[in-house]
């Protein structure tokens, strides 16, 4: 016999607390499950019931087999409908979290031909500036930017930016434009507060080497846009990515503090809870916007 129907058989008496209700929940006939019960039982070489005229409850062996056997069953069940999901089309609520000027910016034009591609799909964005916990928080997914922190969430690359230091022409015209590395650190530096490495900029030297740039900065704020428009105003220097000053320099709002330095290449993410199988409302996102952002051209779009 099926040793996975036999099992069946025998969890589902143990639940029902008989045969006749087990064979009800079951759909088959009373001597069906009784003789499933029987064949483990003998394969076994173990009573798993016992069985009087009234009630029929599990031995200590039969409880400790039935542990296991409802986990076996339990896992068997899933996986069927892991199958059975990813045949089925992408559908369902799904929830992203993002940071506010990449989601205004850039998920939020794409979205409604995604929900048109995918009208069985309902999208909850929730713009925010600061790292979600997925899983506690309930999120699908979320965009993110830059270096991953240590994490077991699966991650994908959507696109890449590159982030460079910008100011305006009136703070260069007031405090002078920085030569070297090292003199950031007589200048009025402009930071983002969600910055997993803290008012730190990350550079590379012309020459190669890596540098570090610490210092309290004159304002730190926890919105890209927001420190955009502080740089606009002559705060100081802001180190943002290319998609959020890209128009400003373009009119000559800003311009870039040391155009003579590496650009610091950052990838774009998409992040969702670990797990071989992928839910299909997710992985369709996640295609949908590879093959939206490959169509925006080169790195330095971005």
């Amino acid at each position: 016999m099926d040793r996975l129907t036999e099992m069946e058989a025998f969890a589902t008496v143990v639940d029902q607390g008989g045969f006749t209700d087990a064979a009800k929940k079951m759909g088959i006939s009373k001597s069906a499950v009784s003789k499933h019960v029987s064949s483990l039982e003998a394969r076994l070489g173990a009573r798993l019931l016992n069985r009087t005229t009234r009630r029929v409850s599990p031995t200590e062996i039969g409880l400790a087999y039935y542990d296991r056997a409802r986990r076996v069953l339990n896992d068997a069940g899933e996986a069927d409908a892991l199958v059975a999901s990813m045949q089925s089309a992408p559908s369902g609520l799904l929830r992203i979290s993002v940071a506010t000027d990449f989601g205004v910016n850039h998920l939020s034009p794409v979205l409604g031909s995604f929900l048109q591609e995918f009208p069985d799909i309902t999208v909850n964005m929730v713009l925010n500036n600061r790292y979600v916990e997925l899983i506690s928080e309930g999120f699908d997914m979320a965009i993110r930017v830059g270096e991953l922190e240590d994490s077991t969430l699966r991650a994908r690359k959507l696109t890449e930016t590159t982030r460079r230091m910008i100011a305006s022409p009136a703070y260069f015209a007031k405090y002078g434009r920085p030569q070297k590395i090292d003199d950031l650190n007589d200048h009025k530096l402009l930071h983002y507060s969600n910055n997993a490495s803290g008012n730190v900029w990350k550079l590379t030297a012309p020459s190669g080497e890596k540098r570090q740039v610490r210092t309290a900065g004159w304002l730190t704020v926890n919105d890209g846009q927001s420190l955009l428009n502080a740089a606009i105003s002559g705060l100081g220097i802001a180190y943002l990515p290319n998609f959020l000053y890209a128009e400003a320099i373009s009119q000559g709002l800003v311009e870039e503090a040391m155009p003579d330095l590496p650009a610091d290449n950052q990838g774009i993410y998409a992040v969702y809870p670990p797990g071989r199988f992928t839910q299909p409302k997710v992985r369709a996102f996640i295609d949908f916007l590879v093959h939206s952002f490959a169509n925006k051209g080169p790195t330095g779009a971005w």
